[in-house]
């Protein structure tokens, strides 16, 4: 098994309560990268047993975290956040080869992620509450907001240090204890963010952090048990289904951010160009593989073939390769079965007629590489106008009429984002008004940014992350009731 300093580093155990453990069962878990398809390092396997040691440890510091200062709260974070700025390159080192992304793209997400903790060790001095006289007199109303207790963050692998950063900074910030779960294609991130906010002071028992590939044996006992009061997961519709299920036993407060089939609108009076690099941010942010990339791209008929070539041109110069390797635009999909579902949906798309204008092909060699994607004239009964295609594939439509486009735009269970281009403000906001997702870019590709509320309405999810309103899935509300004679 090849080593390297940047993994070497890394804890390789389970986080629970002040310690590094191994699992009790002794087993581990292979992380592979996914460039080589070699074998980076193993790392501790939870189970059951090392679940319910984490819960204890979580539900023991409960009450003493939450009577810790705001400001104390707010200082770890921020001390979190200016580790994580330091060892910036030696994060994006070791994102890049446990899941693919390349360091350019690893660069951005190390510093989205700690902007997540300055955001939140702001807010953290800011969780207020109210007091009024009863419209009768008689009494008097005090609202106080505290921590909703020991949460549940599950996160997932295409994101894994800023997701992990969106669900602990508000948990810190409102005071709750954590178990927190990586997924298992990518431990490493989430080990080496736990080691960070250990060295800047967060009390033992307050991160817990298991890696596991037997996420249902961890999870279940943990949401059906009662001791867990919160659960934050970010990953697919389908899996968020099932921990919705496994939630209701116990009542346990939910938030969730799930799949996504996004339209990318493009109308005829649009700047072409601002369209196409919109459309590389949306689509191409980390090979595809995101809840917010654009899955169906709708371009009126007028502007379209110009537009395809432009795209086309674009997409054809992308460099393919490690993301260790300097020059590379474009890294591997995180494993073969993701690969083999994109494979599977352009294979479809174009076996009911659609036009390949670039990519299409799986190359030889070793590592999980798809190359980037262009197909025109998809009809509106392929396979991946109602799936996440999760890939670096373009999927391009055509249309004449804005009331028709929004009604196929909105013709889905999913409601996570939407982009629109369009010079004319009356139809963008129109427009906008009327798409039926929880966040909208107009005139832009990007959306996400930890000052704003992310999230989703249908399928796509329940409650925010980020913004002024992201602790809010942290807190309860208490009033307490005083009677009062003048």
């Amino acid at each position: 098994m090849p080593t390297h300093p940047v993994i070497d580093s890394v804890p390789k155990q389970l986080r629970i309560g002040e310690g590094w453990e191994a699992a009790a069962s002794g087993r581990t878990l292979a992380v592979d990268n996914p460039a080589t398809g070699t074998v980076l390092c193993e790392v501790a396997d939870a189970g059951p047993e090392d679940a319910a040691r984490a819960l204890a440890a979580a539900r023991e510091a409960q009450q003493g975290w939450a009577r810790t200062a705001p400001r104390a709260r707010g200082e770890i974070l921020r001390r979190a956040h200016e580790i994580i700025l330091e060892r910036a390159e030696d994060l994006a080192l070791l994102m890049t080869l446990e899941m693919g992304k390349p360091l350019a793209e690893a660069r951005g997400e190390v510093a989205y992620a700690a902007e997540f903790f300055r955001w939140f060790s702001e807010e953290a001095v800011r969780i207020d509450g109210g007091f009024a006289t009863s419209p009768d007199g008689r009494n008097r109303h005090l609202v106080l907001r505290q921590p909703v207790g020991p949460c549940l963050l599950i996160t997932p692998w295409n994101f894994p240090l800023a997701m992990g950063t969106r669900k602990i900074g508000p948990a810190v910030a409102a005071g709750c204890t954590m178990i927190l779960k990586p997924a298992p294609q990518t431990p490493l991130s989430t080990l080496a963010l736990t080691a960070i906010l250990a060295e800047a002071g967060l009390p033992p028992g307050v991160l817990n952090t298991l890696t596991t590939s037997d996420a249902a044996a961890v999870v279940e006992p943990l949401l059906r048990g009662g001791g867990i009061r919160k659960l934050s997961f970010t990953g697919s519709t389908q899996v968020g289904r099932i921990l919705l299920t496994q939630c209701a036993d116990t009542v346990v407060r939910t938030s969730l951010e799930l799949g996504g089939n996004a339209p990318f609108i493009v109308f005829d009076d649009a700047d072409l160009d601002a369209a196409v690099d919109g459309l590389m941010v949306a689509k191409m942010r980390n090979m595809g593989e995101a809840c917010t990339a654009a899955n169906r791209v709708y371009v009126h008929a007028g502007v379209a073939e110009d537009f395809a070539a432009r795209l086309t041109a674009r997409m054809a110069a992308l460099t393919v390769g490690d993301g260790t390797a300097p020059g590379t635009d474009v890294g591997p999909l995180i494993d073969a079965a993701g690969r083999d579902k994109v494979e599977r949906l352009v294979r479809d798309a174009v076996g009911r007629g659609a036009k390949v204008l670039t990519g299409g092909e799986v190359p030889e060699g070793p590592g999980t590489f798809y190359p980037p994607t262009v197909l025109a004239q998809v009809p509106r009964d392929a396979e991946l106008t109602g799936t996440e295609i999760f890939g670096p594939v373009a999927a391009l439509f055509t249309f004449e009429d804005e009331d028709d486009v929004v009604r196929i735009a909105n013709d889905t269970e999913w409601g996570l984002v939407s982009y629109v281009f369009t010079r004319d403000l009356d139809r963008a906001l129109r427009v906008g008004e009327r798409l039926e997702t929880g966040m909208v870019g107009l005139n832009t590709g990007l959306v996400s940014n930890p000052a704003a509320p992310f999230g989703g309405v249908k399928q796509s999810g329940l409650g925010r992350e980020g913004g002024r309103v992201g602790i809010d899935e942290f807190l309860e509300y208490k009033y307490l009731a005083i009677p009062y004679s003048s």
